[in-house]
């Protein structure tokens, strides 16, 4: 394994794969820090995808993965492709000796995720995957909170992701709801909530979980629901559908606890909506600024995720979500997944 070295005296270069839905987010995420940040470079198979990219960003752009390493010279390769590609993509930029960005979920696959893992750790690089949302203010006031002990015993938990996805959603790139390239509702759309489970309560005890294919066209599943329990006791729920009409409703997390009630909602966790606890506190004061107006469900957060990973590779930063980070919540899709296919309650951790 070689030696991580800090970039200093120059902006990190930045390509990004995969020029579809969410690629205009890193766009602007970079172009949000030009003393640091440069983008060099983007890729894609579809060449009106590709074409698109090159006139919005002025860079160069390649057919594939491997000529754009091969033209190119980034720091950073950023992978906004369909979920299932991650894991050889990964491997691949890594063995050039990049480092790797990747956005939501970073596999399709247990074993996927861990061979991701091992490949950057054996090719001395860093592996970052995006979960933005974890920046959100609303949802760092939540985790302090947590940290803080204000609710006391936790008692129950609920997600909800109410959102709408039309078949025309589907049905514009052939990948979308297939179980090889991208999963359904819970391992594509919901997967930054499924990572809160974690990330803010704890470590998962055990999962059981329904899922249906309703509404849609496609090979996974569109409405699922998932019973879940923590090993410190609390139970809780995420409740996730895609046919919501007409339009998204709501994407939050509710916190039920013997000291203290908090709900985060909006459409995308970017409101709060009810903050109450039995002893006032310092960061009540950081209420009022918490809560930020959005229209978009990915929120605001992949300027704040990018602020990181560039401190991490100057050397003055830790990552705030690397791969070992991003194999926690994988965990408990698959475990989502095993539960609704086999019937049963599965136990975590997997292995």
């Amino acid at each position: 394994m070689t030696a991580r070295i800090p970039i200093s005296g120059r902006k990190i270069r930045f390509a990004l794969v995969g020029c579809g839905r969410i690629s205009a987010n890193h766009f602007d995420a970079i172009a949000a820090h030009p003393r640091d940040a440069e983008l060099v470079a983007v890729a894609d198979i579809d060449p009106v995808a590709l074409q698109r990219a090159m006139t919005a960003t002025h860079v160069p752009g390649f057919p594939s993965l491997a000529h754009l390493l091969g033209g190119s010279n980034p720091d950073v390769v950023v992978l906004a492709t369909p979920s299932g590609l991650h894991a050889s993509q990964a491997i691949e930029a890594s063995r050039a000796g990049r480092h790797v960005m990747t956005e939501k979920p970073m596999a399709t696959r247990w074993e996927d995720g861990k061979a991701m893992v091992q490949a950057c750790d054996e090719a001395g690089v860093h592996l970052f995957v995006v979960k933005q949302n974890r920046t959100n203010p609303t949802l760092q006031l939540l985790k302090h909170a947590v940290a803080e002990e204000r609710f006391g015993q936790i008692c129950l938990v609920t997600v909800n992701v109410f959102w709408s996805r039309p078949q025309s959603y589907y049905d514009a790139a052939p990948w979308r709801g297939t179980w090889a390239l991208d999963g359904g509702a819970f391992m594509n759309q919901a997967s930054h909530y499924v990572d809160m489970l974690d990330w803010l309560i704890g470590p998962v005890e055990s999962v059981q979980a329904y899922t249906a294919t309703l509404a849609r066209r496609i090979e996974a599943e569109d409405t699922g629901v998932l019973a879940v329990r923590w090993r410190a006791g609390a139970l809780g729920t995420v409740n996730v559908t895609m046919l919501t009409y007409p339009k998204n409703l709501e994407g939050s997390v509710t916190v039920l606890g013997e000291r203290g009630t908090a709900r985060v909602g909006g459409v995308a966790v970017n409101k709060m909506e009810h903050w109450e606890f039995d002893t006032p506190h310092p960061m009540d004061d950081d209420l009022e600024k918490a809560s930020y107006e959005t229209t978009s469900v990915y929120g605001g957060g992949h300027q704040r995720y990018y602020r990181n990973v560039i401190d991490v590779l100057r050397g003055t930063a830790t990552p705030d979500t690397d791969g070992r980070e991003g194999l926690r919540s994988l965990e408990i899709l698959i475990a989502t997944y095993l539960s609704a296919r086999d019937g049963r309650r599965v136990p975590l951790p997997l292995e």
